[in-house]
């Protein structure tokens, strides 16, 4: 009885997403069908009955050929847990040059409006995978749409045969009936592998935009090393070399009173020797925000726990085994990581958080949880972006998960063969 009830159930779920993949699948063709009965009704005999249909048929196919395929995309994500990249070009930022000018990566515009409004028509009407939207609107039917479209038309033929007179009438609606409930768990799968074969991004257009990936991380990296270069350079300017021309003032005074006022010599010397003090406590800060001491002699873990210790938070650090990485992925994570903590505290109002460090088989993952209030999210122009693009440089990843009200959990994935 429980492996009936188990085969209605999975009758009945099938059933709908057939009917569902068949709809999906016949939505371009239904405007073909459209397009013909209006010629149809136009009447041939006019020499220009066949201009409406025509631009119906070219209108309709561009116009559903993106939808239909993300919706496709959408249902064999939803039903199957299959990802199926869609490779399409995504518009790169628009940038305002000193002549006034707007660059948008194709021409140069008077206005914002104007450089993203012929940026977005240039990239999509350039985009290569137009044509392979198109030639899935075609094979869609002739593939799952028919077979998708065999539990339904099954149901229609039992309903028809059940409800007419006769003997063979009520024949082949009993074979339509059957033929519907053994066909309705499995008629909707086929969608999975002509999606998979005729929606995937071809090599050349996962080349490009490895390319397009390539090139903005290489541009956020020379932005990103341009404002630190700038804060370093502001750092020494404003702090430590403001306090090493005051001690060298006060060392030339004091050589130049030496003689004859001891007293304030000594008063100076005391200045010169806290200014000193003060200057190596502000070098110190700055080497620690380039790349702290216990990172490089200790390693990622101790780092971090050493970091714990100075957060105003009760911080829990666990990791499986020491862990062995490339100096630029520790320092990535590193500061990934003391920001996490930096935003649980600012932010968050957390009380406790934790840190934990464990490898995979492709990398490491460091994940940072708080109690705080959550809703964190990723902002324009906030710590999160810059975060995610410094972790985009290895190929890393960022995940959020911060519901209102908290908890707050943020995974960084990072791939990595030197563990």
């Amino acid at each position: 009885m429980r492996q009936l009830d188990s085969w209605v159930a999975r009758a009945c779920v099938g059933f709908v997403r057939a009917c569902v993949v068949a709809v999906v699948s016949m939505l371009v063709p239904a405007v073909w069908a459209a397009a013909v009965a209006l010629g149809v009704w136009w009447g041939a005999g006019n020499p220009w009955s066949w201009l409406a249909p025509f631009v119906l048929v070219c209108v309709g196919t561009l116009a559903l050929s993106r939808p239909v395929c993300r919706m496709v995309r959408f249902l064999v994500e939803r039903w199957t847990a299959t990802v199926i990249p869609a490779g399409y070009r995504q518009a790169g930022p628009v940038t305002r040059l000193s002549t006034g000018y707007w660059w948008n990566g194709f021409s140069y515009e008077r206005s914002r409006r104007d450089a993203v409004l012929d940026q977005k028509w240039r990239v999509r009407w350039g985009d290569p995978a137009n044509w392979r939207d198109l030639r899935f609107t075609g094979i869609a039917p002739l593939t799952a749409g028919v077979v998708a479209a065999l539990p339904p038309a099954a149901v229609a033929a039992a309903v028809l045969g059940l409800g007419q007179p006769g003997l063979a009438a009520r024949l082949v609606g009993a074979c339509g009936l059957v033929v519907a409930v053994g066909s309705a768990p499995y008629a909707w799968r086929i969608v999975k592998p002509v999606a998979v074969r005729f929606l995937r991004p071809s090599p050349a257009m996962a080349l490009a935009d490895r390319v397009d990936v390539l090139t903005a991380q290489r541009a956020d990296v020379t932005v990103t090393q341009a404002a630190e270069i700038r804060r370093i350079e502001r750092d020494l300017h404003d702090g430590a070399q403001a306090r090493l021309v005051a001690l060298g003032l006060s060392l030339a005074t004091a050589e130049k009173l030496m003689e004859t006022d001891p007293d304030q010599v000594r008063a100076l010397m005391r200045e010169a020797r806290a200014g000193a003090t003060a200057s190596l406590v502000e070098l110190r800060g700055l080497i620690r925000g380039i790349s702290p001491p216990v990172l490089n002699e200790r390693g990622l873990v101790d780092a971090v726990r050493a970091l714990a210790l100075d957060v105003p938070l009760d911080v829990a650090v666990s990791a499986d085994t020491p862990l062995h990485l490339d100096p630029p992925i520790e320092s990535a994570l590193y500061f990934g990581i003391a920001e996490l903590l930096t935003n649980a505290v600012r932010h968050a109002q957390a009380s406790r958080a934790h840190v934990s460090l464990t490898p995979d088989d492709t990398g490491i993952l460091a994940e940072v949880e708080d109690d705080g209030r959550g809703g964190a999210d990723v902002r324009a122009g906030g710590g999160l972006v810059g975060l995610r693009r410094r972790l985009a440089v290895f190929d890393g990843t960022l995940e959020i998960t911060s519901p209102p009200g908290g908890p707050t959990r943020v995974r960084m994935a990072v791939p990595c063969e030197s563990l």
